[in-house]
This record gives structure tokens, C-alpha cells and sequence, in this order.
């Protein structure tokens, strides 16, 4: 062939540092906004970006340039410095080291779009640390507990 042609389309999910409720409604559209731009500028595409207030969803299309864990540290480096430069915040805004990436089919973009869209709905059941571990068993992940969750020490 003379030219590439891809698809790659993954479901992204990672949490704020410690799962801290820090997303909250008067950063939340501004935020999921810059991670949109972020993306476009390495290559990227927003489809669909959802959360909780400890954590987001994006199903996002990745260029092939570049490996998915350098645009997730450029997402999350970038995202969290301009939070902290732009909100008055308690605490600083950070997010957890690791993240989850699945691929998605074409198929599915639609079911997985309207999952992104209805995080509230699912947390109403279901936390995240028993989401992120349905979403791993899913996707056939093998996990150690121990290692799953960044957790806070409180001395």
C-alpha cells in the first residue's frame, strides 16, 4: 500500500488522584473541552467525553503516530496544570498515575457513546472501583487488587 489507513478507536478511562470528588460543575465542560483540544492537536478526535466528579470516560479516535500512553501523559499533564492554573481550587488538581484504554469496533461506537453520555445513570448502581474492575473483566485484564487503585495515605 501507499498510504496508512486506520481506525483506532478506544474507550479511556482514569481517575482523578486518590478518586478525589474534584471534577466538579463549574469545571467540568471547560475541562472535558481542553482534553478535546489536547487530542486535536496530537492527531486526536473527541468522539464522546463523559464523567463522574473522581473520574472521565473519552472514546476518542488516536492517531498512529503516536503511542496511546504518550497522548494519555500529554492529556493528563496538560489537563491538570491548566486546571490548577485556571480554577481557585482547595487542594491541586492531579490524576492517577495509570489508565485504562480498550479498543472499540465500529460497531460499537454507538453503544459505547451512549455509555460515555450516561455516567451518572451508571454510578446511581454501580462505583467506579466495581466499574473499572467490570471493564477490565470484560476486556479479559488480567489485575492484582493491590495495584489497581492509587490509594492516599493517611497518617
Amino acid at each position: 500500500m501507499s498510504s496508512t489507513h486506520t481506525n483506532l478507536l478506544f474507550h479511556i478511562v482514569y481517575s482523578t488522584k486518590y478518586r478525589r470528588n474534584i471534577i466538579n460543575v463549574d469545571i467540568r465542560k471547560r475541562l472535558y473541552e481542553y482534553i478535546g483540544g489536547i487530542l486535536r492537536e496530537n492527531k486526536g478526535t473527541l468522539l464522546e467525553i463523559g464523567g463522574m466528579p473522581d473520574h472521565v470516560h473519552l472514546l476518542a479516535k488516536l492517531s498512529p503516530s503516536f503511542a496511546i500512553s504518550d497522548v494519555l501523559r500529554l492529556v493528563k499533564t496538560n489537563s491538570s496544570k491548566w486546571v490548577n492554573e485556571t480554577f481557585a481550587m482547595n487542594s491541586p488538581f492531579a490524576w492517577q498515575r495509570g489508565f485504562g484504554a480498550f479498543s472499540v469496533s465500529m460497531s460499537s461506537v454507538a453503544d459505547v457513546e451512549k455509555y460515555v453520555k450516561l455516567q451518572e445513570e451508571h454510578h446511581r448502581k454501580l462505583t467506579f472501583r466495581d466499574e473499572y474492575r467490570l471493564l477490565l473483566k470484560r476486556h479479559g485484564i488480567e489485575f492484582d487488587e493491590r495495584y489497581l487503585f492509587e490509594e492516599e495515605n493517611v497518617s
